[in-house]
């Protein structure tokens, strides 16, 4: 079983391997900057679903990274350069939607509905190839043939890095949402704030 296998981890290396995660999970990227960008125009419960659907994207690439598609995707610019193109049109769209929205309504702040916040956040990551890029640049690196198969190893610590990261992305979501009430009650600021975040987040996908 995976957790087996993890379990033959040696526990200084899977302390390592959370330390250096965590880490990574606070320092802020696209994921957090968007479900930020969600909590801000919706409300807390929009941030916190924004980074499930951003942790649904994780799965996506830990699940190409296992079974080895990451790889191959990686071999390819150009399959590369078409999807990051792909996400940053997204992105812009989300811009244009919030920036043509109009005011926020501050009794309309928290009703969302949840399967678009959520499909939102999975796009946002799904359409983004450097996640699959840094898995398979970081997780082999705590793995060791000994300890079991190293798919295991990958998917296991895979499982727990997206875990601790939809965490940590549901609170910048929470916190994007707070922000949201004291700085968005009139004049549309919320929605215009988010746009730029969108749209910067599109600039900065195709920028790298």
């Amino acid at each position: 079983m995976i957790w087996d296998t993890i379990a033959n981890i040696p526990s200084a290396q899977l302390l390592a391997f959370l330390a250096g995660g965590l880490v990574l999970n606070f320092a802020p990227g696209q994921d957090v900057f968007f479900a930020s960008a969600c909590g801000i125009q919706g409300g807390t419960r929009a941030g916190i679903l924004a980074g499930l659907g951003v942790g649904l994207g994780v799965l996506m690439h830990l699940t190409m990274a296992t079974v080895g598609l990451g790889a191959v995707v990686a071999a390819h610019p150009e399959a590369l350069r078409a999807i990051k193109y792909v996400g940053a049109a997204y992105l812009l769209w989300l811009a244009y939607k919030s920036w043509t929205a109009g005011p926020v309504d501050p009794s309309a702040r928290g009703s969302v509905r949840p399967w678009n916040i959520i499909r939102r956040g999975f796009m946002s990551n799904a359409l983004n190839p450097k996640p699959v890029l840094f898995l398979l640049a970081f997780l082999p690196q705590f793995t060791n043939a000994a300890w079991g198969p190293i798919w295991q190893q990958i998917l296991g610590l895979g499982l727990i890095f997206a875990f601790t990261g939809t965490l940590v992305t549901m609170g910048y979501g929470i916190v994007g949402g707070l922000a949201g009430q004291v700085i968005g009650k009139r004049l549309g600021l919320v929605n215009r704030i988010a746009a730029v975040m969108f749209a910067g987040l599109a600039i900065r996908l195709v920028a790298k």
